[in-house]
């Protein structure tokens, strides 16, 4: 009986722990929207943190891959090359690069809300790879495609109705001076601006994702050595981006401040420990999982937003994340039932392979049973046909 509480007790913390993984992360990708948009408003270029912040990240993952993985290494063949150049060009470089451009012109709480679309452009990318399948007249799938629907509207919302302002008992005395250099100076035309270079970061975003499940394959092993390599040649790509567009020296310097805080803390929590967890629930759970959850940060963000940052939190936003959470446990639950229902299919052929044999042993056994009536008998044939003859014949023979 403890045996199979210990049992029962290892497999739930099994099943836990792709979820318990991804909601980690939104929490510290909420982390890294906060402190960077305070670095960028400080002055610090998106080019130069984009680069920092991988060869932080290359610099903390790869004595992990030395160690743990340096054996039975991939051979880097020019597919395999070509598939972590483009790892490294829509992540580090167009993803990173236009979001942080994105937040600069906006707001924390509204690029998270932007991101939104991730799992709906996931989802559909992996629909035309054929790394999912749509059945729309069973209910599984038709919940995961009104769930996906439903988030993005619920993004939607929260970008286009604000609706009065909604008092928090933490901000319900504060000054309306404190809330100074957010994203309500920014102009009509930089929102704008910014919405678009959001839309491309996150399309940039869900391509990684599906590419990601790709390469694993190769690196289904080698996991932190995948990690390390997208982030050492999203590193040299970035750095030869910055080169063309900025032509300060001055942009480079960095000293104990925000601009080092913001550069460590996305290079080690939201590069090199994201990409890794990420890889492994991909792994297991695919790319339309993993993106499920982005919804997340967007509330993270917007409650620790308006602690930090003084962002104002409105109507709109509340029941925008209601509706996101809706959608977000809409996907969830259809893809809960999806894998509930391979795991039985996968069951039944092996009942079938499993019947199959022991039709063919006895199979084996008659054969053997007319070749001996055909030798003549054999003695230690009859011997072994005496223990293989059913019950019923000897009765009968008798």
């Amino acid at each position: 009986m403890i045996k199979n509480d210990e049992k029962c007790g290892s497999s739930f913390l099994k099943n836990c722990k792709p979820y318990i993984g991804m909601i980690s992360l939104q929490f510290g990708y909420a982390g890294m929207n906060i402190i960077t948009k305070i670095s960028l408003n400080g002055g610090m270029s998106h080019y130069v943190l984009v680069v920092y912040r991988h060869a932080i990240a290359t610099a903390v993952i790869a004595p992990f891959a030395f160690f743990f993985e340096r054996k039975a290494q991939p051979k880097i063949t020019f597919p395999v090359f070509m598939q972590i150049f483009a790892l490294g060009l829509l992540g580090p470089v167009i993803d990173q690069n236009f979001y942080y451009a994105g937040l600069k012109l906006t707001s924390p709480t509204f690029s998270c809300a932007m991101s939104n679309m991730l799992p709906a452009l996931t989802f559909i990318m992996a629909i035309i790879f054929r790394m999912e399948k749509v059945n729309i007249k069973k209910v599984i799938y038709q919940v995961k495609v009104v769930g996906t629907i439903v988030t993005v509207a619920g993004a939607m919302l929260m970008t286009l109705y604000k609706g009065p302002l909604v008092e928090m008992a933490w901000t319900k005395h504060r000054e309306s001076h404190s809330s100074g250099g957010t994203s309500g100076e920014t102009s009509d035309r930089d929102w704008f601006i910014g919405c678009i270079l959001l839309i491309i970061a996150t399309l940039a975003w869900s391509s990684l994702f599906i590419l990601q499940k790709a390469a694993l394959k190769t690196y289904s092993n080698h996991q932190l050595s995948l990690t390390t390599l997208v982030c050492f040649m999203g590193t040299l790509q970035a750095i030869a981006v910055t080169f063309v567009m900025e032509h300060k020296a001055s942009v480079w310097r960095i000293g104990w401040d925000m601009n080092l805080l913001a550069a460590a803390y996305a290079g080690i929590v939201t590069s090199s420990i994201s990409y890794y967890v990420q890889g492994l629930v991909m792994k297991s759970k695919g790319p339309v999982f993993a993106t499920a959850f982005s919804p997340l940060m967007m509330i993270i963000v917007a409650v620790l937003g308006s602690f930090i940052l003084a962002e104002k939190i409105y109507l709109g936003g509340v029941i925008g994340s209601a509706i996101i959470v809706t959608g977000l446990y809409s996907v969830l639950w259809g893809k809960y039932k999806e894998e509930k229902e391979k795991k039985m299919l996968e069951e039944i052929p092996e009942a079938i392979k499993n019947n199959s044999d022991r039709n063919e042993a006895n199979g084996n056994i008659n054969n053997e049973l007319q070749k001996g009536d055909h030798d003549g008998g054999d003695t230690k044939s009859c011997h072994s046909l005496v223990i293989n003859i059913p019950l019923s014949a000897r009765v009968a023979s008798t």
